[in-house]
């Protein structure tokens, strides 16, 4: 008999059929045995339903839920409702593990008693993979160590890194850590999701351990990497969902820990990122005003680059001679029209814009560019103000935003 405790792998399902087999093979093959897999069917049309009935004939420790469509946070609810572990993880039904992985978090917290055990991850994108890890280092937080861990969890260091990941994939947390975390969350909040799981169960932990095992594979999908185009507006009623969750339990929490300031940073930040940094009456850029009217190269081509370029496309404020990212074929492959950054040697430009809330990610970028001979007063990364809490209002009054962007809408259409 097992005398390892059971673990409970909560796997949220969704339109990935193409995906599903591989993940599940991933959970079914772990090192570790003593596994309860949950597989939440969330009211997919496609064949997952059919997929996880026969993988539950297959192996006696799969269990399936079937539901109607209820999004992600109500996804993993129902899993967790159903649930018999002593330690619980998740796994994202389009992601895959390594066959080790399980293993190597539960003997990070039986070796130091962990409440909750924070691990990094590897981003699959086609072909290419990168690993990170958590900006505290690996380790065992407890006592004085852990209250400096809760400082700075959410926003460590200069603007905007999190201490420890949001993801709640590639953790394992103690059940009784969870439990009530997860109940809670808003079914409302589909952006930052993670967020609102995570930091909460850390501030319940005694003991949290930081490990920088990488086996979790997050797959960047071709769906996922392309941003809709339509307005913020939308985007700014999810981060509402999110802000009003997280403010209430910010203020519940102990001043010493800074909670209320890292959440607003933490949505501040996803903010930036959604909207590219803009409203749609321009009173605000996030980058220094210089480069209205100049020919302008993007760097970056993820979500605030995206969103970048869609909205200097409706101000007309500059114009874009360039997109450019070290990922060029892999957007070239969603047909974003993305360049590679030695391209910038051949094209004339007064102004390089860096796409990143990330300090450390535009330092290294900004030496990248020194390399190639970019004068450094040419680029520009963002500058956030003091006072982050007034401008995280502006981009969360949703009213104000699609008032504006009707009118632009119109302003459009009759030029047209």
């Amino acid at each position: 008999m097992d005398t390892n405790p059971l673990i409970s792998v909560i796997v949220p399902i969704y339109m990935i059929d193409r995906y599903i087999g591989i993940c599940i093979e991933s959970i079914i093959n772990q090192t570790y045995k003593n596994l309860e897999i949950i597989l939440v069917d969330d009211g997919g049309k496609d064949r997952c339903p059919e997929i996880c009935d026969l993988y539950k004939k297959k192996d006696a420790r799969i269990k399936v839920i079937h539901k109607p469509n209820g999004g992600l946070v109500s996804a993993r609810k129902a899993g967790l409702q159903q649930s018999n572990g002593e330690y619980i993880s998740y796994v994202d039904g389009d992601d895959w593990i390594g066959a080790g992985f399980i293993e190597g978090l539960y003997t990070a917290a039986r070796i130091s008693n962990a409440d909750m055990v924070c691990a990094g991850f590897t981003r699959d994108l086609f072909t290419k993979s990168v690993s990170f890890t958590n900006s505290f280092s690996s380790g065992i937080y407890e006592g004085e160590k852990l209250k400096e861990l809760w400082k700075n969890m959410i926003s460590y260091g200069s603007y905007y890194r999190p201490g420890i990941s949001t993801y709640v994939w590639n953790k394992l947390f103690k059940r009784e850590v969870l439990l009530d975390v997860q109940s809670r969350v808003d079914a409302r909040i589909s952006i930052g999701e993670d967020g609102g799981v995570t930091y909460p169960a850390l501030l319940r932990c005694r003991t949290v351990a930081v490990i920088d095992n990488v086996a979790y594979h997050y797959r960047q999908r071709e769906d996922s990497m392309l941003k809709q185009n339509t307005g913020y507006a939308d985007e700014a009623q999810k981060l509402l969902y999110l802000y009003n969750y997280m403010m209430h339990w910010a203020e519940k929490t102990i001043p010493e820990y800074d909670i209320k300031r890292q959440v607003t940073d933490y949505i501040l930040s996803i903010a930036l990122i959604r909207s590219g940094g803009r409203l749609p009456h321009d009173d605000f850029s996030t980058f220094d005003p210089s480069y209205y009217g100049k020919n302008v190269i993007i760097y970056s081509a993820g979500t605030f680059g995206q969103q970048l370029v869609k909205r200097f496309e409706e101000s007309k404020h500059c114009n874009v001679v360039a997109w450019i990212d070290d990922d060029y074929w892999e957007y070239r492959r969603c047909c974003l029209d993305v360049d590679p950054v030695q391209s910038i040697t051949s094209v004339s430009y007064d102004y390089i814009l860096i796409a990143t809330v990330d300090s450390t990610i535009a330092e290294n970028i900004i030496r990248r560019l020194l390399d190639f001979g970019v004068i450094r007063e040419k680029i520009l990364t963002i500058t956030v103000p003091d006072d982050k809490e007034d401008l995280l209002k502006h981009f969360l009054d949703v009213s104000s935003i699609r008032l504006e962007e009707a009118k632009r809408k119109r302003e459009v259409t009759s030029h047209a």
